[in-house]
């Protein structure tokens, strides 16, 4: 079972555009991909609100969000959202698992 986390980031004066720029030339995301567990770790932009960013954070279980959570990075991200003066709005989602005949149902 896995989780994804939605963050959406939103500050003013295209800082949380910044702080994706920063997140990325810093290194700070390519750490994030290779940490154990990690499945998806992408920013979107949302076409009706230019101060916000989407984060889309994927992880295959509990224990490795929470590993996440606990690692010097995290360090780092709140260094840059406080940096960028940006607030948090996060939603959780948790997979199933589909039995092969739910897809066939879905389907149709």
């Amino acid at each position: 079972m896995s989780l994804t986390i939605n963050i959406y980031y939103t500050g003013k004066n295209g800082n949380a555009k910044k702080f994706i720029n920063e997140m990325i030339t810093s290194g700070i995301v390519d750490e994030i991909r290779k940490e154990n567990g990690n499945l998806k770790y992408e920013y979107y932009l949302p076409i009706n609100d230019e101060e916000s960013v989407l984060l889309i954070d994927s992880w295959t279980s509990r224990e490795a969000l929470d590993n996440h959570h606990s690692s010097p990075l995290m360090e780092k991200i709140s260094f840059l959202r406080d940096k960028y003066d940006l607030h948090m709005k996060v939603e959780n989602y948790q997979s199933i698992l589909a039995d092969k005949k739910d897809e066939k149902f879905i389907r149709k």
